[in-house]
């Protein structure tokens, strides 16, 4: 298994070689959405409705873990900067822990309450509604692994080893591809299922996931042979994981309750507006997922160099990493304004919906460069340790799209006026995102102290 030196040699090296495999991931993840769009899109703009929607809920799940995975990740890379091998192991242990009791929570609440979460939406087809509530039972109840597969890829990519996740999640994605159409369409033995069958595939894919992810901890030689999962976690340990990832936690699951807000404003528009902002929300994740990979290896990065107490290597990653992060989000923006119908096309193709769908990308993607740097330079800040400030600003700036979008869709924009909203709003947050770590990085204020040695 081969770990990535964070403290030594060349930075640029160190940083790209962790990222890569980080992104890679994250394009590998974002490809499980897109193959359930594409194939669930092949039966009608009503399924992409159903699965967009229940899909939030599983959006949400992505904020109940990071209250385990975030403080985990955090305290892991932070520990192992210091040499202390035996407190990052049981930082390690606790994050895990926490994960299956939240998991089992989430799925509990995910069956017993399935029909009244998806009523909140207010969607106006029976049928899309009965098929959210069957995608959200399965996707919800058996969330159990998707939370490991974030936990552990947190922790592995804490201490420099960002290629099984990745590896993983590639043999999740082949096993997603083949099933989702099978089991979708039933072919075969395999009876036709539906919206069902792409939870099923996306279930099974995550369980794959989790099996080869667990077997490559048995192997691993830095940290997991040093701790026993069912042994009791020291509550020092718990309460530190809970103080660094509640922050965050916090923020990702408001970010959602806002988006789910934004939803109910959108489906007064119909069902079908729905399914165009589940789809372009998917296209999207192409640059919004690969950035925030980028953001958790500077996470990691950060993290145990913070440890280590050098700074200097902090200043410069970020520097290199903002340069490669703007490129990226320059490239994606182009190919979402200049090739929006084709991207469009590939999901939806009846023809009232697709200029919905072209002018959602258009104006989706003038934000996607500020967006890049928001997310890259978060990832920098909870290295830091900083999820509180993180949190406060992620909130504020995206609580501001809910009065936004019903001042702009009331105009003659109308339905676009909501999509105004979260451009205008995503560049809001990267200004201010890079402004803030770079007052970090000069030490103004309360950082001063903390900033003015190391190497």
């Amino acid at each position: 298994m081969k770990h990535i030196d964070l403290l030594h040699g060349n930075i640029l090296t160190s940083l790209t070689g962790l990222a890569l495999p980080i992104m890679a991931t994250s394009l590998v993840q974002t490809a499980y959405n897109l193959t359930d769009m594409v194939w669930v899109g092949r039966v009608g703009s009503h399924a992409v409705t159903a699965v967009g929607t229940a899909g939030m809920y599983i959006w949400l799940s992505g904020g109940v873990v990071t209250l385990a995975r975030m403080g985990g990740q955090i305290k892991v890379a932070h520990s192992l900067g210091k040499g202390e091998v035996q407190a990052a192991a049981e930082y390690a242990k606790g994050a895990i822990q926490l994960t299956v009791l939240l998991a089992l929570a989430f799925a509990l609440l995910s069956c017993a309450f399935a029909k009244p979460l998806i009523g909140i939406f207010g969607l106006q087809n029976p049928e899309t509604v009965r098929h959210s509530v069957i995608y959200l039972r399965i996707t919800g109840g058996l969330i159990l692994c998707s939370f490991l597969n974030q936990t552990l890829t947190g922790i592995f990519t804490a201490i420099g080893d960002s290629r099984t996740p990745f590896l993983a999640n590639v043999l999740g994605l082949v096993i997603n591809v083949i099933f989702d159409p099978v089991l979708i369409f039933g072919w075969g033995v395999f009876p036709r299922m539906g919206t069902a069958g792409a939870a099923a595939a996306t279930v099974f894919a995550q369980m794959v996931v989790t099996v080869v992810m667990v077997l490559r901890c048995r192997r691993e030689t830095v940290l997991f042979h040093r701790f026993k999962l069912w042994e009791q976690t020291g509550r020092d340990y718990l309460k530190t994981i809970l103080e660094l990832g509640l922050p965050s936690a916090v923020q990702n699951m408001l970010y959602t309750g806002i988006s789910m807000v934004l939803t109910r404003m959108v489906a007064s528009w119909g069902d079908t507006a729905v399914a165009v902002q589940r789809v372009g929300g998917q296209i999207e994740c192409i640059s919004w997922m690969t950035a925030e990979g980028f953001g958790a290896a500077m996470n990691a990065f950060t993290g145990q160099n913070y440890g280590a107490r050098l700074y200097e290597r902090i200043r410069q990653s970020y520097y290199m990493a903002a340069v490669i992060m703007g490129v990226w989000g320059l490239m994606t923006s182009s190919l979402m304004v200049f090739g929006a119908e084709w991207l469009f096309r590939l999901f939806i193709r009846e023809s009232d919906v697709i200029p919905i769908g072209i002018s959602y990308l258009i104006v989706l993607g003038y934000g996607q460069m500020f967006m890049c740097l928001e997310l890259l330079t978060v990832g920098a800040l909870q290295g830091l340790g900083k999820t509180m400030s993180c949190s406060l600003i992620m909130i504020i700036l995206t609580a501001a799209r809910i009065p936004l979008a019903m001042v702009l869709g009331r105009t003659a924009l109308g339905l676009d006026g909501i999509w105004w909203s979260l451009t205008v709003s995503s560049m809001a947050k990267g200004v201010v995102f890079v402004g803030y770590y770079l007052w970090v990085l000069r030490g103004e204020n309360e950082t001063r102290e903390e900033w003015g040695g190391g190497k």
